[in-house]
């Protein structure tokens, strides 16, 4: 495998670990800063997590037209030093205004997995991106595996310990982008920087106006509010549903990132090359509408673990419908197709977190008309049932655009 590529999957790797190393212990971390009980720590997670979503969306664009000016390398060097600030900030904070700070700066420097993308894009042939993709996904999923299983070990250390391993981590990976990573935005693909393109607005109006991506932006926002789901809700979800602490809260994670990676890491190749792209959408979000139907209904922890090789297997629906949109935009805009990209999830991120903790709250709290802490995936599964009627009718060109 190529160094680059490596690179990109490592840094896919460490960041997912980031994340999955402080999910099992931020409920525990919120009420230990602000009080309360585990529904308003619910609450207070949604808010964080909208925060973060709306720097992405006002930055997301902006960063991919500078990686398709400046170039992927300082893009994803800065941003991997500013998060290992952001992770030490996060565990020394004692109020929920710190909190929020390391919200703010993580969110406008959450540009890793994006450029990574646009950076894998830039390598790859036309017929190759869904699959690399793919392998994105599947790094993803590896370190979701590992980053949950750490989190819910470190926890017992203590709420903040994560905090700094995730911190100890992106500083690594910075160390090793240094002197490894090359840069692949050359004269040919290189895009002059526009304030008018850089904006949420500007980028979104020129990408949406490819043929059929307008529909097919459309799909991934709703299908990222739906799928937001499982980071929004479900440390919540284990604990009042399964009554699983923070160290089975991680395994249950581990288990999901072990078929992520299995999945996207070496099924999605022979699923696309037998089905192709569009069938390949369609068939993962079937499955999805089908998991969230289960979970929002299940009462046997374990049964929702054995369901976990089917709920990873609907993960293929991402990377195909990445892989469509990436053919039909030109080679100089894969930096601002992956930025209006982070900016659409980032809006979803935005509503999801309040919608999801909010609908968790509403059929948990006290006042709850019933007790139905699966709510969320009920919701969710609506969501993407939504996304298959979409999608079905949508037939974009699969040409790419010069």
């Amino acid at each position: 495998m190529p160094l680059p590529v490596l690179f990109i999957l490592i840094t896919v790797v460490i960041d997912a670990m980031g994340i999955g190393l402080i999910l099992p212990v931020m409920p525990d971390l919120i009420r230990a800063v602000e009080g309360g009980s585990l529904a308003n720590a619910a609450l207070w997670g949604g808010l964080l997590a909208t925060i973060f979503a709306v720097m992405q969306f006002l930055f997301g664009p902006l960063i991919g037209a500078v990686s398709d000016s400046r170039g992927r390398r300082p893009v994803l060097l800065l941003a991997l030093a500013v998060m290992a600030l952001d992770y030490l900030l996060m565990a020394v904070a004692h109020t929920i205004w710190l909190l929020i700070l390391g919200r703010i700066i993580g969110g406008i420097t959450a540009a890793t997995q994006s450029t990574g993308a646009a950076y894998m894009a830039d390598i790859s042939k036309p017929e190759e991106k869904s699959a690399n993709f793919g392998l994105i996904g599947a790094a993803f999923g590896v370190g979701f595996v590992i980053g949950p299983l750490i989190g819910g070990l470190l926890g017992v250390w203590g709420v903040r310990a994560p905090f700094y391993a995730a911190a100890i981590l992106s500083a690594l990976n910075f160390t090793f982008g240094w002197f490894i990573l090359p840069e692949t935005v050359t004269d040919r693909i290189r895009r002059p920087f526009r304030w008018s393109r850089a904006n949420p607005a500007g980028a979104l109006r020129h990408i949406a106006a490819l043929p059929g991506l307008g529909r097919l932006l459309t799909v991934s926002f709703v299908y990222a509010i739906a799928f937001f789901v499982y980071p929004a809700v479900w440390a919540y979800f284990g604990q009042a549903r399964f009554g699983w602490g923070p160290g089975m809260i991680g395994l249950s994670l581990g288990a999901f990132g072990v078929g992520i990676a299995i999945v996207q890491g070496l099924l999605i190749r022979p699923i696309i090359a037998r089905f192709g792209e569009r069938n390949t959408v369609i068939f993962g979000l079937s499955l999805d509408v089908v998991t969230f139907l289960f979970l929002g209904l299940v009462s046997n922890g374990w049964l929702a673990l054995a369901l976990t090789p089917l709920t990873a297997l609907g993960s293929v629906a991402g990377p195909a419908l990445q892989g469509i949109m990436s053919r039909t935009a030109a080679d100089n805009q894969q930096g601002e197709l992956q930025g209006v990209l982070t900016g659409v999830n980032a809006i979803a991120t935005i509503i999801a977190p309040l919608l999801m903790t909010q609908t968790f709250w509403l059929f948990t709290a006290s006042t709850a008309p019933i007790y139905l802490p699966g709510a969320p995936f009920l919701l969710a599964a609506g969501l993407v049932a939504v996304c298959i009627a979409v999608f079905a009718a949508t037939r974009p060109s699969s040409a790419t655009l010069q």
